[in-house]
Protein backbone atom coordinates (compact mmCIF):
# COMPACT_ATOMS: atom_id res chain seq x y z
CA UNK A 1 0.00 0.00 0.00
CA UNK A 2 2.81 2.40 0.90
CA UNK A 3 4.57 1.79 -2.42
CA UNK A 4 1.36 2.26 -4.39
CA UNK A 5 0.54 5.45 -2.51
CA UNK A 6 4.05 6.79 -3.11
CA UNK A 7 3.78 5.99 -6.82
CA UNK A 8 0.41 7.77 -7.05
CA UNK A 9 1.90 10.78 -5.24
CA UNK A 10 4.82 10.96 -7.64
CA UNK A 11 2.60 10.60 -10.70
CA UNK A 12 0.22 13.18 -9.30
CA UNK A 13 3.04 15.64 -8.70
CA UNK A 14 4.25 15.26 -12.29
CA UNK A 15 0.74 15.52 -13.69
CA UNK A 16 0.11 18.73 -11.79
CA UNK A 17 2.99 20.47 -13.52
CA UNK A 18 2.06 22.50 -16.60
CA UNK A 19 2.93 20.79 -19.87
CA UNK A 20 5.44 23.53 -20.67
CA UNK A 21 7.23 22.87 -17.36
CA UNK A 22 7.36 19.11 -17.95
CA UNK A 23 8.75 19.66 -21.42
CA UNK A 24 11.27 22.14 -19.99
CA UNK A 25 12.50 19.48 -17.57
CA UNK A 26 12.77 16.90 -20.35
CA UNK A 27 14.58 19.38 -22.57
CA UNK A 28 16.98 20.50 -19.82
CA UNK A 29 17.90 16.91 -18.92
CA UNK A 30 18.40 16.10 -22.61
CA UNK A 31 20.70 19.10 -23.01
CA UNK A 32 22.75 18.02 -19.99
CA UNK A 33 23.16 14.59 -21.59
CA UNK A 34 24.21 16.14 -24.90
CA UNK A 35 26.69 18.38 -23.11
CA UNK A 36 28.13 15.28 -21.46
CA UNK A 37 28.52 13.68 -24.89
CA UNK A 38 30.29 16.79 -26.17
CA UNK A 39 32.65 16.80 -23.17
CA UNK A 40 33.45 13.14 -23.77
CA UNK A 41 34.01 13.86 -27.46
CA UNK A 42 36.38 16.65 -26.49
CA UNK A 43 38.33 14.31 -24.23
CA UNK A 44 38.61 11.77 -27.06
CA UNK A 45 39.52 14.33 -29.73
CA UNK A 46 43.11 13.88 -30.84
CA UNK A 47 45.64 15.46 -33.19
CA UNK A 48 43.99 13.78 -36.18
CA UNK A 49 40.69 15.59 -35.61
CA UNK A 50 39.97 18.90 -37.29
CA UNK A 51 39.31 20.24 -33.78
CA UNK A 52 42.65 19.17 -32.34
CA UNK A 53 43.30 17.97 -28.81
CA UNK A 54 40.66 18.65 -26.14
CA UNK A 55 38.72 21.42 -27.94
CA UNK A 56 36.40 23.63 -25.90
CA UNK A 57 32.64 23.36 -26.04
CA UNK A 58 32.60 26.73 -27.78
CA UNK A 59 34.92 25.47 -30.51
CA UNK A 60 32.78 22.40 -31.06
CA UNK A 61 29.56 24.43 -31.14
CA UNK A 62 30.93 26.80 -33.76
CA UNK A 63 32.49 24.25 -36.08
CA UNK A 64 31.54 23.07 -39.55
CA UNK A 65 28.61 25.01 -41.10
CA UNK A 66 28.39 27.35 -38.11
CA UNK A 67 31.49 29.01 -39.54
CA UNK A 68 29.61 29.80 -42.75
CA UNK A 69 26.70 31.38 -40.86
CA UNK A 70 29.20 33.44 -38.87
CA UNK A 71 31.04 34.44 -42.03
CA UNK A 72 27.79 35.60 -43.65
CA UNK A 73 27.01 37.70 -40.58
CA UNK A 74 30.38 39.43 -40.36
CA UNK A 75 31.35 39.64 -44.05
CA UNK A 76 28.06 39.48 -45.92
CA UNK A 77 27.58 37.61 -49.17
CA UNK A 78 30.15 37.80 -51.98
CA UNK A 79 29.45 40.06 -54.94
CA UNK A 80 32.02 38.16 -56.97
CA UNK A 81 31.66 34.40 -56.79
CA UNK A 82 34.91 32.65 -55.75
CA UNK A 83 36.33 30.38 -58.44
CA UNK A 84 38.10 27.11 -57.61
CA UNK A 85 41.23 25.85 -59.33
CA UNK A 86 39.13 23.77 -61.73
CA UNK A 87 37.34 26.87 -63.00
CA UNK A 88 33.99 26.18 -61.32
CA UNK A 89 32.32 28.15 -58.53
CA UNK A 90 33.82 27.35 -55.12
CA UNK A 91 31.99 26.95 -51.82
CA UNK A 92 30.73 30.28 -50.49
CA UNK A 93 28.19 31.88 -48.16
CA UNK A 94 25.34 31.99 -50.71
CA UNK A 95 24.49 28.41 -49.73
CA UNK A 96 23.38 29.62 -46.27
CA UNK A 97 20.19 31.58 -45.71
CA UNK A 98 20.46 34.90 -43.85
CA UNK A 99 17.82 34.92 -41.10
CA UNK A 100 19.56 32.71 -38.54
CA UNK A 101 22.91 34.29 -39.29
CA UNK A 102 21.73 37.86 -38.72
CA UNK A 103 19.47 37.07 -35.76
CA UNK A 104 22.48 35.43 -34.11
CA UNK A 105 24.52 38.55 -34.80
CA UNK A 106 21.83 40.78 -33.29
CA UNK A 107 21.50 38.69 -30.12
CA UNK A 108 25.25 38.15 -30.03
CA UNK A 109 25.72 41.92 -29.89
CA UNK A 110 23.95 41.84 -26.52
CA UNK A 111 25.57 38.62 -25.30
CA UNK A 112 29.10 39.45 -26.35
CA UNK A 113 29.74 37.30 -29.43
CA UNK A 114 28.06 35.89 -32.51
CA UNK A 115 28.60 32.37 -31.18
CA UNK A 116 26.77 33.10 -27.94
CA UNK A 117 23.83 34.49 -29.88
CA UNK A 118 23.79 31.52 -32.26
CA UNK A 119 23.80 28.88 -29.52
CA UNK A 120 21.22 30.80 -27.47
CA UNK A 121 18.86 30.92 -30.46
CA UNK A 122 19.35 27.21 -31.15
CA UNK A 123 18.67 26.32 -27.50
CA UNK A 124 15.56 28.50 -27.28
CA UNK A 125 14.23 27.40 -30.68
CA UNK A 126 14.78 23.76 -29.75
CA UNK A 127 12.65 24.15 -26.64
CA UNK A 128 10.00 25.98 -28.65
CA UNK A 129 10.02 23.18 -31.23
CA UNK A 130 9.47 20.64 -28.44
CA UNK A 131 6.46 22.60 -27.17
CA UNK A 132 4.88 22.86 -30.61
CA UNK A 133 5.65 19.23 -31.46
CA UNK A 134 3.75 18.12 -28.35
CA UNK A 135 0.80 20.30 -29.34
CA UNK A 136 0.96 18.99 -32.93
CA UNK A 137 0.78 15.36 -31.82
CA UNK A 138 -1.27 15.43 -28.62
CA UNK A 139 -4.70 15.63 -30.28
CA UNK A 140 -3.81 12.77 -32.64
CA UNK A 141 -2.04 10.21 -30.45
CA UNK A 142 -2.76 11.36 -26.89
CA UNK A 143 -0.86 13.24 -24.21
CA UNK A 144 1.43 10.44 -23.02
CA UNK A 145 2.62 9.31 -26.49
CA UNK A 146 3.07 12.97 -27.47
CA UNK A 147 5.33 13.49 -24.45
CA UNK A 148 7.34 10.42 -25.36
CA UNK A 149 7.68 11.75 -28.91
CA UNK A 150 9.12 14.95 -27.42
CA UNK A 151 11.56 12.88 -25.36
CA UNK A 152 12.70 11.00 -28.48
CA UNK A 153 13.02 14.28 -30.37
CA UNK A 154 14.95 16.06 -27.59
CA UNK A 155 17.30 13.08 -27.15
CA UNK A 156 17.46 11.93 -30.76
CA UNK A 157 20.54 11.16 -32.85
CA UNK A 158 20.71 14.75 -34.14
CA UNK A 159 19.81 16.48 -30.86
CA UNK A 160 23.25 18.08 -30.81
CA UNK A 161 21.83 20.56 -33.33
CA UNK A 162 20.05 22.26 -30.41
CA UNK A 163 23.45 23.28 -29.01
CA UNK A 164 25.47 24.32 -32.06
CA UNK A 165 25.46 27.24 -34.47
CA UNK A 166 23.24 25.62 -37.08
CA UNK A 167 19.91 26.96 -38.38
CA UNK A 168 18.07 23.63 -38.02
CA UNK A 169 16.52 24.28 -34.60
CA UNK A 170 15.08 27.64 -35.67
CA UNK A 171 13.74 26.12 -38.89
CA UNK A 172 12.09 23.29 -36.95
CA UNK A 173 10.41 25.77 -34.63
CA UNK A 174 8.96 27.70 -37.58
CA UNK A 175 8.05 24.48 -39.40
CA UNK A 176 6.20 22.90 -36.47
CA UNK A 177 4.31 26.15 -35.94
CA UNK A 178 3.37 26.18 -39.61
CA UNK A 179 2.15 22.56 -39.50
CA UNK A 180 0.15 23.34 -36.37
CA UNK A 181 -1.44 26.31 -38.13
CA UNK A 182 -2.46 24.09 -41.05
CA UNK A 183 -3.77 21.51 -38.61
CA UNK A 184 -5.92 24.17 -36.92
CA UNK A 185 -6.60 26.01 -40.19
CA UNK A 186 -5.25 29.28 -38.84
CA UNK A 187 -3.99 30.63 -42.13
CA UNK A 188 -3.02 34.19 -41.22
CA UNK A 189 0.11 33.25 -39.26
CA UNK A 190 1.43 31.32 -42.25
CA UNK A 191 1.95 34.54 -44.19
CA UNK A 192 4.70 35.32 -41.66
CA UNK A 193 5.96 31.79 -41.10
CA UNK A 194 6.50 30.97 -44.79
CA UNK A 195 9.04 33.79 -45.36
CA UNK A 196 10.64 33.03 -41.99
CA UNK A 197 11.17 29.40 -42.96
CA UNK A 198 12.28 30.30 -46.47
CA UNK A 199 15.06 32.59 -45.31
CA UNK A 200 16.24 30.33 -42.48
CA UNK A 201 17.07 27.12 -44.31
CA UNK A 202 16.34 25.46 -47.69
CA UNK A 203 13.10 23.49 -47.74
CA UNK A 204 10.26 25.94 -48.28
CA UNK A 205 9.57 24.49 -51.73
CA UNK A 206 8.71 21.24 -49.94
CA UNK A 207 6.16 23.22 -47.95
CA UNK A 208 4.67 24.50 -51.21
CA UNK A 209 4.27 20.90 -52.37
CA UNK A 210 2.75 20.02 -49.01
CA UNK A 211 0.15 22.78 -49.29
CA UNK A 212 -0.74 21.61 -52.79
CA UNK A 213 -1.18 17.99 -51.67
CA UNK A 214 -3.11 19.10 -48.62
CA UNK A 215 -5.46 21.15 -50.79
CA UNK A 216 -6.05 18.15 -53.08
CA UNK A 217 -6.73 15.97 -50.04
CA UNK A 218 -9.26 18.47 -48.72
CA UNK A 219 -10.87 18.69 -52.17
CA UNK A 220 -11.44 14.94 -52.34
CA UNK A 221 -12.84 14.89 -48.80
CA UNK A 222 -15.02 17.98 -49.12
CA UNK A 223 -18.26 16.06 -48.52
CA UNK A 224 -17.07 14.74 -45.16
CA UNK A 225 -14.93 17.80 -44.40
CA UNK A 226 -16.28 20.95 -46.12
CA UNK A 227 -13.75 23.02 -48.05
CA UNK A 228 -14.93 26.65 -47.84
CA UNK A 229 -13.87 29.24 -50.39
CA UNK A 230 -11.85 30.98 -47.68
CA UNK A 231 -9.62 27.92 -47.21
CA UNK A 232 -9.17 27.51 -50.98
CA UNK A 233 -8.09 31.13 -51.31
CA UNK A 234 -5.58 30.84 -48.47
CA UNK A 235 -4.12 27.56 -49.74
CA UNK A 236 -3.63 28.97 -53.24
CA UNK A 237 -2.15 32.22 -51.93
CA UNK A 238 0.13 30.49 -49.44
CA UNK A 239 1.22 27.93 -52.01
CA UNK A 240 2.11 30.75 -54.38
CA UNK A 241 3.92 32.63 -51.63
CA UNK A 242 5.92 29.50 -50.76
CA UNK A 243 7.02 29.11 -54.37
CA UNK A 244 8.01 32.78 -54.64
CA UNK A 245 9.96 32.63 -51.37
CA UNK A 246 11.52 29.33 -52.44
CA UNK A 247 13.07 30.94 -55.50
CA UNK A 248 13.67 34.38 -53.96
CA UNK A 249 17.12 33.59 -52.57
CA UNK A 250 18.23 32.29 -55.96
CA UNK A 251 16.99 35.53 -57.53
CA UNK A 252 18.74 37.65 -54.89
CA UNK A 253 22.00 35.77 -55.37
CA UNK A 254 21.70 36.19 -59.13
CA UNK A 255 20.97 39.91 -58.84
CA UNK A 256 23.85 40.63 -56.44
CA UNK A 257 26.45 38.57 -58.30
CA UNK A 258 25.21 39.18 -61.83
CA UNK A 259 25.08 35.41 -62.38
CA UNK A 260 21.53 33.95 -62.58
CA UNK A 261 22.90 30.52 -61.69
CA UNK A 262 24.94 31.68 -58.70
CA UNK A 263 22.98 29.84 -56.05
CA UNK A 264 22.75 26.50 -57.87
CA UNK A 265 26.43 26.69 -58.82
CA UNK A 266 27.27 27.32 -55.18
CA UNK A 267 25.22 24.34 -53.99
CA UNK A 268 26.79 22.10 -56.64
CA UNK A 269 30.25 23.12 -55.39
CA UNK A 270 29.73 20.89 -52.36
CA UNK A 271 28.70 17.96 -54.54
CA UNK A 272 31.98 18.22 -56.47
CA UNK A 273 33.84 17.42 -53.26
CA UNK A 274 32.35 13.94 -53.54
CA UNK A 275 32.15 13.34 -57.27
CA UNK A 276 35.15 15.33 -58.47
CA UNK A 277 35.15 18.05 -61.10
CA UNK A 278 32.02 18.14 -63.19
CA UNK A 279 30.61 20.81 -65.42
CA UNK A 280 27.12 19.37 -65.31
CA UNK A 281 24.33 21.54 -64.01
CA UNK A 282 21.47 20.73 -61.71
CA UNK A 283 19.16 17.91 -62.86
CA UNK A 284 16.18 16.91 -60.65
CA UNK A 285 16.57 13.47 -58.99
CA UNK A 286 20.10 13.19 -60.40
CA UNK A 287 21.73 13.56 -56.98
CA UNK A 288 20.18 10.44 -55.47
CA UNK A 289 20.73 8.40 -58.62
CA UNK A 290 24.38 9.47 -58.78
CA UNK A 291 24.82 8.75 -55.08
CA UNK A 292 23.30 5.28 -55.36
CA UNK A 293 25.89 4.36 -57.98
CA UNK A 294 28.72 6.22 -56.21
CA UNK A 295 28.29 4.74 -52.74
CA UNK A 296 27.47 1.16 -53.70
CA UNK A 297 30.43 1.10 -56.09
CA UNK A 298 32.63 2.44 -53.32
CA UNK A 299 31.34 -0.29 -50.99
CA UNK A 300 32.15 -2.92 -53.59
CA UNK A 301 28.54 -3.84 -54.32
CA UNK A 302 28.20 -2.32 -57.78
CA UNK A 303 26.15 0.57 -59.14
CA UNK A 304 23.23 -1.61 -60.23
CA UNK A 305 22.78 -2.82 -56.65
CA UNK A 306 22.64 0.81 -55.61
CA UNK A 307 19.94 1.66 -58.10
CA UNK A 308 17.84 -1.34 -57.02
CA UNK A 309 18.30 -0.42 -53.37
CA UNK A 310 17.21 3.17 -54.05
CA UNK A 311 14.04 2.01 -55.81
CA UNK A 312 13.19 -0.41 -53.00
CA UNK A 313 13.87 2.27 -50.39
CA UNK A 314 11.52 4.73 -52.09
CA UNK A 315 8.79 2.08 -52.26
CA UNK A 316 9.30 1.09 -48.62
CA UNK A 317 9.07 4.66 -47.36
CA UNK A 318 5.99 5.31 -49.48
CA UNK A 319 4.35 2.16 -48.08
CA UNK A 320 5.20 3.26 -44.53
CA UNK A 321 3.59 6.66 -45.00
CA UNK A 322 0.55 5.20 -46.73
CA UNK A 323 -0.19 2.09 -44.72
CA UNK A 324 1.53 2.03 -41.32
CA UNK A 325 -1.18 2.27 -38.61
CA UNK A 326 1.20 4.11 -36.28
CA UNK A 327 2.07 6.70 -38.94
CA UNK A 328 -1.58 7.12 -39.95
CA UNK A 329 -2.38 7.99 -36.33
CA UNK A 330 -0.24 11.13 -36.67
CA UNK A 331 -2.69 12.81 -39.02
CA UNK A 332 -2.72 13.75 -42.67
CA UNK A 333 -0.70 16.94 -42.12
CA UNK A 334 2.34 15.11 -40.73
CA UNK A 335 2.12 12.39 -43.38
CA UNK A 336 1.80 14.79 -46.31
CA UNK A 337 4.57 17.02 -44.98
CA UNK A 338 6.89 14.03 -44.55
CA UNK A 339 6.12 12.81 -48.07
CA UNK A 340 6.60 16.29 -49.54
CA UNK A 341 9.91 16.86 -47.81
CA UNK A 342 11.26 13.45 -48.81
CA UNK A 343 10.26 14.09 -52.44
CA UNK A 344 12.04 17.46 -52.18
CA UNK A 345 15.21 15.73 -50.97
CA UNK A 346 14.96 13.22 -53.81
CA UNK A 347 14.72 16.11 -56.25
CA UNK A 348 17.61 18.26 -55.06
CA UNK A 349 20.00 16.47 -52.72
CA UNK A 350 23.11 14.35 -53.19
CA UNK A 351 23.03 12.04 -50.15
CA UNK A 352 26.23 11.81 -48.13
CA UNK A 353 27.06 12.13 -44.44
CA UNK A 354 24.82 15.20 -44.07
CA UNK A 355 21.76 13.12 -44.94
CA UNK A 356 21.09 12.46 -41.24
CA UNK A 357 20.89 16.20 -40.55
CA UNK A 358 18.82 16.78 -43.68
CA UNK A 359 16.20 14.31 -42.40
CA UNK A 360 15.55 16.24 -39.18
CA UNK A 361 12.52 18.13 -40.63
CA UNK A 362 10.53 14.86 -40.64
CA UNK A 363 10.94 14.67 -36.84
CA UNK A 364 7.14 14.59 -36.24
CA UNK A 365 7.41 10.94 -37.29
CA UNK A 366 8.90 10.27 -33.84
CA UNK A 367 5.25 10.17 -32.82
CA UNK A 368 4.80 6.87 -34.66
CA UNK A 369 7.48 5.27 -32.47
CA UNK A 370 5.76 6.67 -29.38
CA UNK A 371 2.34 5.17 -30.17
CA UNK A 372 3.01 1.65 -28.77
CA UNK A 373 2.15 1.70 -25.04
CA UNK A 374 4.88 -0.72 -23.95
CA UNK A 375 7.29 1.02 -21.56
CA UNK A 376 9.97 -1.46 -22.57
CA UNK A 377 9.53 -0.47 -26.22
CA UNK A 378 9.72 3.23 -25.42
CA UNK A 379 12.81 2.85 -23.27
CA UNK A 380 14.44 0.80 -26.02
CA UNK A 381 13.69 3.52 -28.59
CA UNK A 382 15.14 6.12 -26.20
CA UNK A 383 18.27 4.01 -25.68
CA UNK A 384 18.77 3.64 -29.44
CA UNK A 385 18.21 7.39 -29.91
CA UNK A 386 20.85 8.23 -27.30
CA UNK A 387 23.26 5.69 -28.74
CA UNK A 388 22.73 7.25 -32.18
CA UNK A 389 23.36 10.69 -30.72
CA UNK A 390 26.67 9.61 -29.22
CA UNK A 391 27.68 7.89 -32.47
CA UNK A 392 26.97 11.09 -34.41
CA UNK A 393 28.79 13.38 -31.97
CA UNK A 394 31.75 11.01 -31.70
CA UNK A 395 32.20 10.79 -35.46
CA UNK A 396 31.43 14.39 -36.37
CA UNK A 397 33.16 16.13 -33.47
CA UNK A 398 35.61 13.75 -31.76
CA UNK A 399 37.04 12.08 -34.88
CA UNK A 400 36.08 14.48 -37.70
CA UNK A 401 38.93 13.17 -39.80
CA UNK A 402 37.31 11.24 -42.66
CA UNK A 403 35.38 12.27 -45.76
CA UNK A 404 32.13 10.81 -44.36
CA UNK A 405 32.39 12.61 -41.00
CA UNK A 406 30.81 15.90 -42.08
CA UNK A 407 27.60 16.86 -40.24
Amino acid sequence: MTTAATTRTRVGWADRLPVAARIAIVYAVARVVTTGFFLLASALSGPGSRYGIAPSLEKLALGWDAQWYWFAAVSGYPVDLPIAAGGHVAENAWAFMPLYSYLSAALGFLLGSWGAGAVAISLAAGYGACLVLHSLLRERIGASPAMWAVIFFACGPLAALFQVGYAEALFLFFLFLALRCVQRRQWAWLYLLVPAMGFTRPGILAFALFLGLYGIHRLFRRRADPLPTRDIAHLVALGGLSVVVGFAWQAIAGFVTGDPGAYLATELAWRRNWLGDSNGGFVPFDGFVQAAGFWFTRWGLGAVTGYVFLALLVLAVAALLLFSPQVKRLGIEVRLWSASYLVYLLLVFFPQSSIFRLLVPISPLWGALAVPRSRGWRLAVLAVALLGQWWWIYNMYALANAYWQIP
